[in-house]
C-alpha cells in the first residue's frame, strides 16, 4: 500500500495537471487583511465579531455564531458546550476527518464508533438506533461530501433520549436539509474554514449555538476561561471559574472570512455546476456508482465529489497517467491507534473501504475539465 501512494503522490499545480484541492482566495482578501494589519486590532477584535454575525445571518437563521481557531477547535468547543464529560460515550461516525473524534480523546468521552450509510458514508440512523442507550450523552454526525444526514431521523432519536445533536459540517456550509440551513437545525454546528474549505480564513472556525445563553460561556471557554468584556470594561474580579483555551479567531482571519462571504454565492454555484456534470456524466458505468446524488429533500454543498469503485487502485493510476490527481481524503477512525485501533464489526465501511475515490472539485477546476476526466473514466480502468 505505502509503494501505490508513492506511486501516487501529489501533483504540482500547473500545466495540465487537474489537482484535487487548491484554496479558494477572494479577490478582496488581501485588501481586507492589508487593511487590517495597519489598524489597533490584528487579534480578535471588530472583524471578528462582524464576521459572527454576518456568517449567523447567511447561514444559522440569525443563531449566535462564535467564532475560533480551528475546525477542531470549534467541535472541542460545542462538546464542552453540549455538558460531555469525563466517562460519557458518544456516538459518533467511523468515517470522518480524525478531528471529529480527537477532542473526546482530550476530554475523557469514549466514542462508541456508528457505521456509514452505505449510499451516502454518512452516519448510518439504523445502527445508530442500535448502538444508543443509557450511557449515550451526545450523537455526532458528519455531513459527508456537503450531504446532509438524515437529522429528522437522528434528531428524533435524540429526543426519544434527551440527549444533543451535534452537527460536524465541516463540508457542508451552504447545504440545507428540507428548507432549513445547515447551522439552524440542531443544538450544535460545527464549520471549518481550513485552507480548502468553501470559505478559508488560513484556518479557522464556527460554533452555531441555538440556545444564546450560552454565548457567553463559549466565548468564555475559548479565551482561558476570561470574561473578556468585563475584564476590557475594567471591572473583572481577576477570578477564572472554569477551563478555557486560546481557541479564538483573529482579525486576520476574519478579514480573509469577511472577503469570502462576499463570494460565497458564486463559489457555492460553482461546486454544484462542477457535482451536477460529474453526476449526469458517471450514471451507468460498470464497476462505479456515485455517491450524494439524487436528493430532493436536501441541498448538497458539493464539497467533495465521491465515487464507489472496482479496482480503484487501477483508477487512480489511469487518472494519474492523464495528469488527475485523486485520494481517498478520510479513513476509518477505527484504524488508528489513539481510539484503540479495533476493527469494529461494522459490515458497510468494511465494504467500501477499498473502494471509494474522491475526485477533483474546487474553484480552480474548470467544466471541461470536468467533462474530461469523466470522458477518461467511462473508457474503463
Amino acid at each position: 500500500m505505502e509503494k501505490i501512494q508513492n506511486e501516487l503522490s501529489t501533483l504540482e499545480v500547473g500545466g495540465d495537471n487537474i489537482v484535487l484541492f487548491h484554496p479558494h482566495i477572494p479577490k478582496n482578501a488581501v485588501k481586507y487583511v492589508t487593511d487590517t494589519l495597519s489598524t489597533r486590532w490584528i487579534g480578535q477584535g471588530p472583524k471578528v465579531e462582524q464576521f459572527e454575525k454576518e456568517f449567523g445571518k447567511k447561514f444559522c437563521n440569525g443563531q449566535t455564531a462564535v467564532a475560533v481557531g480551528s475546525g477542531t477547535d470549534a467541535l472541542h468547543l460545542s462538546y464542552i458546550l453540549s455538558g460531555l464529560k469525563p466517562g460519557d460515550e458518544v456516538i459518533s461516525p467511523v468515517y470522518t476527518c480524525t478531528a471529529t473524534n480527537i477532542p473526546f480523546l482530550y476530554m475523557g468521552v469514549k466514542v462508541v464508533f456508528a457505521d456509514v450509510d452505505k449510499n451516502t458514508l454518512n452516519i448510518s440512523v439504523d445502527h445508530v438506533r442500535e448502538l444508543i442507550n443509557e450511557k449515550t450523552k451526545a450523537i455526532v454526525c458528519v455531513h459527508y461530501a456537503g450531504l446532509p444526514c438524515d437529522m429528522d431521523e437522528l434528531n428524533s432519536i435524540a429526543k426519544k433520549w434527551n440527549i444533543p445533536v451535534i452537527e460536524d459540517a465541516a463540508h457542508a456550509l451552504g447545504a440545507s436539509y428540507k428548507g432549513v440551513p445547515i447551522g439552524a437545525v440542531s443544538d450544535f454546528t460545527m464549520f471549518s474554514f481550513q485552507a480548502i474549505k468553501h470559505i478559508t480564513t488560513g484556518d479557522g472556525g464556527m460554533v452555531s449555538l441555538k440556545d444564546q445563553a450560552l454565548r457567553a460561556k463559549a466565548e468564555r471557554v475559548r479565551w482561558f476561561g476570561i470574561d473578556r468584556t468585563a475584564k476590557q470594561e475594567g471591572h473583572w474580579n481577576n477570578d477564572i471559574k472554569e477551563v478555557g483555551y486560546k481557541y479564538q479567531m483573529t482579525d486576520i482571519a476574519a478579514a480573509m472570512g469577511l472577503a469570502g462571504l462576499e463570494e460565497f454565492d458564486t463559489t457555492l454555484a460553482h461546486r454544484r455546476k462542477l457535482f451536477s456534470i460529474y453526476e449526469n456524466e458517471l450514471q451507468n458505468i460498470a464497476g462505479l456508482s456515485f455517491v450524494g446524488g439524487g436528493f430532493k429533500d436536501r441541498e448538497h454543498a458539493a464539497w467533495l465529489c465521491t465515487v464507489i469503485v472496482e479496482k480503484r487502485v487501477d483508477l487512480q493510476k489511469m487518472l494519474r497517467e492523464y495528469h488527475i490527481e485523486s485520494s481517498q481524503v478520510h479513513y476509518r477512525n477505527d484504524r488508528y491507534s489513539i481510539f484503540g485501533k479495533r476493527r469494529n464489526n461494522l459490515p458497510n465501511m468494511d465494504m467500501i473501504e477499498d473502494k471509494y475515490l474522491v475526485l477533483p472539485l474546487h474553484t480552480k477546476v474548470k467544466e471541461e475539465e470536468v467533462y474530461k476526466i469523466c470522458e477518461i473514466i467511462r473508457k474503463g480502468w
